[in-house]
């Protein structure tokens, strides 16, 4: 009888949710070599092809994709077992907080990654503001908080850079108009710094909306009666990027920040690390969207 290895098992599943085995080794820590053997080894065992290599990206044959459903639920399996009987037990709650339009494609993959290691933690996950998280942070109200901003400040770390891009409706002319009308929820952090790259570069504006609610802002942009500025990654599918030809000035990258405690205990660190990698891993894909 043969007994598939889980070391090759999770090396194949890297590549097959990563698209390809350079991401897959980042995020395993591993070297690229060293991944593309487990594969080897892991076709050798069953005596067949797992990967289509016939072109520059990599995918899954039939086989593959067969295998890919086992190999999820052995690995799974796995770390609730070992998660449940181990001699170090971690339970308790750990709180994270994240600005809705970052949560996606990282956080859930992190939060299941997590789960799997961890699984008596309950996490809390916070969406809100950056400013917002900031201050939740400050009064011991979150463990650990991600944010999107211009700079780092003290106490964090740049896990990647976005684009930030002026957003409007679908074949929209707002951005044409001045006083140039615009649409940010009050504790939007893009806000402050929009406003001063118009002000440089000498172009009339005016708030269109007071409210805390950025589903109210994003109706307003979305009926063309103003613009806004959201990450590359965010645009929603009734928006677009504003190709302005000029006429606005370019808005630059934001930070992907992440801020914790300065005594962090375990499972806060390893919410932390596994942050690190996601980002890692994501960069180039979120960076070649933009």
């Amino acid at each position: 009888m043969r007994n598939l290895d889980m070391t090759t098992l999770r090396s194949f599943l890297e590549v097959a949710e990563q698209g390809g085995v350079t991401r897959a080794a980042q995020v395993l820590n591993l070297t690229q070599s060293a991944v593309s053997m487990q594969l080897k080894r892991l076709e050798d065992l069953l005596g067949i092809e797992l990967l289509d290599r016939s072109n520059r990206r990599i995918a899954l044959t039939a086989s593959g994709e067969q295998l890919l459903t086992y190999a999820r639920r052995i690995v799974d399996l796995n770390d609730e077992a070992v998660g449940r009987l181990s001699d170090e037990v971690y339970e308790g709650t750990l709180t994270l907080g994240v600005p809705h339009d970052i949560i996606y494609p990282v956080v859930p993959r992190v939060l299941k990654t997590f789960n799997s290691v961890f699984p008596r933690v309950n996490v809390v996950l916070k969406s809100s503001s950056t400013v917002r998280l900031h201050d939740a942070l400050k009064k011991g109200e979150i463990d650990l908080i991600l944010t999107t901003e211009k700079a780092l400040t003290p106490g964090g770390e740049t896990l990647t850079k976005i684009p930030l891009k002026w957003v409007g409706a679908l074949g929209g002319q707002a951005w044409r108009k001045r006083p140039l009308r615009l649409g940010f929820c009050n504790f939007c952090i893009f806000r402050a710094p929009v406003l001063r790259i118009l002000d440089a570069a000498g172009i009339d504006w005016e708030l269109a909306i007071e409210s805390d609610e950025d589903r109210s802002v994003e109706a307003l942009i979305s009926a063309d009666l103003a613009i806004g500025a959201l990450l590359e990654t965010s645009i929603p599918p009734h928006q677009e990027a504003i190709n302005t030809q000029g006429a606005l000035p370019e808005l630059g990258f934001q930070q992907i920040n992440m801020y914790g405690s300065a005594n962090r205990d375990e499972i806060t660190r390893e919410m932390a690390d596994l942050l690190r990698q996601g980002y890692r891993a994501a960069t180039p894909t979120l960076l070649r969207q933009a």
